[in-house]
């Protein structure tokens, strides 16, 4: 039986001092890296090489990586780490906002990163290739208007498509899938995230504000989702719908 190909990793950075090392270290964990160190050049990869996650900085010479951001969540629900001097909670939220799925500050930690890659990884490849057999996959699940089904990745609100990013999705699967009781924060972190998630549960508020958005739900009147302070998040029963 063949190997598993190693996974592919676009790490845009324009500095050599941390591409070349962090390169090296990524070779003898079991990754593919691929490096670019210019927005257009990290554009040029991405389409070539088609990488499995990607790691990116944010000032780039020719360009801001929030635009390469959200280029490639345009064009791919790939894996995104954005790699920033800049540590602010506001500059979190602006990247978790275009779609990054996590967030590291340098000067960061080899290992660290690298702990983060393969848990982004698990979790992106947790569905078995092929799909799941079909008596196996989770009956589609409506609540009034909106319609989920987690089998086919597939949202549906007044019959129109909901386009999510896999976070989201995942994120809205799994509070359907518990539908009329209080989901806890942390369970959703372990969940959605990974057990290994490093960071604060700040992403989970952003992602539950996007869901809001996309599903026109009034944090102060909500038909949907409900916020148990202190505790979690509840979704609105099949049973209990009211429009």
């Amino acid at each position: 039986m063949a190997a598993d190909p190693r996974p592919r990793v676009l790490f845009v950075e324009d500095e050599r001092s941390i591409t070349e090392p962090f390169s090296r270290a990524l070779a003898r964990e079991g990754f593919e890296p691929i490096v670019a160190h210019t927005a257009a050049e990290a554009l040029a990869r991405f389409a070539e090489a088609e990488p499995d996650v990607v790691l990116l900085d944010i000032s780039l010479p020719d360009g801001d990586g929030r635009d390469i951001c959200r280029e490639l969540r345009g064009r791919s629900d790939v894996p995104i780490i954005m790699l920033t001097a800049r540590g602010t909670e506001t500059d979190r939220i602006v990247g978790l906002e275009l779609g990054a799925d996590d967030y590291v500050v340098k000067p960061f930690s080899g290992g660290e990163v690298i702990a983060r890659l393969r848990a982004i990884l698990r979790r992106a490849r947790r569905p078995a290739a092929g799909g799941a057999p079909e008596a196996a996959r989770p009956a589609p699940v409506t609540i009034g208007p909106l319609t989920v089904d987690p089998g086919s990745r597939r949202a549906t609100l007044d019959e129109a498509d909901l386009t999510l990013s896999r976070k989201e999705f995942d994120l809205l699967a799994e509070l359907v899938a518990h539908a009329g009781t209080v989901v806890s924060r942390e369970d959703l972190m372990s969940r959605v995230w990974d057990e290994n998630w490093f960071g604060s549960t700040k992403t989970l508020d952003v992602h539950i504000r996007w869901l809001r958005q996309k599903l026109d739900d009034d944090p102060s009147a909500p038909r949907f989702i409900h916020t148990v302070r202190g505790v979690g998040f509840r979704f609105t029963a099949p049973d209990e719908w009211a429009p």
